[in-house]
């Protein structure tokens, strides 16, 4: 089925903020640990700003493109940009080391478009290439597109219906997805994957709150145990992903 609703960018604009997941991206894909230069992808770039932080790095390894259904950029220094019109990419197989996709997938369409998100981000990754994945989960309190409570948690045929009775927009143009929603696109498209939500949440208070009272006294000592327990239940589900070829999926 054909998906008709009309979709907004919802790019995020504070560049500032862009910057810090720039640097938890670069974190969380370990790539202090990989030499040589490296060909990045960022799929949805919005503001510019974390693949200008790449195209800008120090260390001058990072060769970096960006494409966005919308051009939102603030900045544009550092990597090139192309305009596209859905989920396929313009470039040819295996020929980026690494690939972000933030926040992106909840936008893209129905099933169908979500999974080819995915297929295309693996498609053009190179062997031995790492990609990042960001998504918001579907039973978080507040869907953060609207900052309305349970939003997302409603069958998709009310989710309008809702936003509407809020006064909030007219039409819920997201799509987030559950851990097993993610879990099951992923393992379709043919991905290795580790949800990172752990190491993700230590990155985001040690690089923006180091100094935060709920970090040092309270989740800086919760136990793994306790965060792979509550793996469904962040609000934020985030994957470091690689090459697999799936099961029953023909190649």
């Amino acid at each position: 089925m054909t998906d008709v609703v009309q979709r907004q960018p919802h790019a995020v604009l504070d560049l500032a903020s862009r910057r810090a997941k720039a640097v938890k991206i670069e974190r969380l894909l370990r790539l202090e640990e990989r030499s040589g230069h490296l060909r990045l992808l960022e799929v949805g770039t919005g503001s510019g700003g974390i693949a200008h932080y790449f195209g800008t790095h120090p260390s001058g390894r990072f060769e970096v493109h960006a494409v966005d259904v919308v051009d939102s950029r603030l900045v544009t220094e550092g990597f090139s940009y192309q305009d596209v019109a859905g989920v396929e990419l313009p470039f040819p197989d295996g020929c980026f080391d690494l690939a972000l996709s933030n926040h992106v997938i909840e936008h893209v369409g129905g099933d169908e478009a979500q999974l080819l998100h995915l297929l295309e981000l693996r498609r053009i990754l190179a062997p031995g290439g790492m990609a990042y994945l960001a998504v918001p989960n579907r039973w978080m309190l507040v869907e953060p597109h609207y900052s309305l409570a349970f939003l997302s948690w409603w069958p998709e045929a009310w989710r309008s219906g809702w936003l509407r009775l809020w006064r909030r927009g007219s039409v819920y143009d997201c799509r987030p997805l559950s851990r097993a929603g993610v879990e099951s696109r992923l393992a379709a498209a043919g991905f290795g994957f580790e949800q990172v939500h752990a190491e993700a949440l230590r990155a985001t208070f040690e690089i923006e709150r180091p100094d935060a009272l709920l970090w040092r006294l309270l989740l800086r000592h919760v136990p793994p145990w306790l965060h792979h327990a509550a793996r469904g239940a962040y609000p934020t589900l985030i994957y470091r992903l690689w090459h697999r070829t799936p099961r029953g999926v023909a190649q």
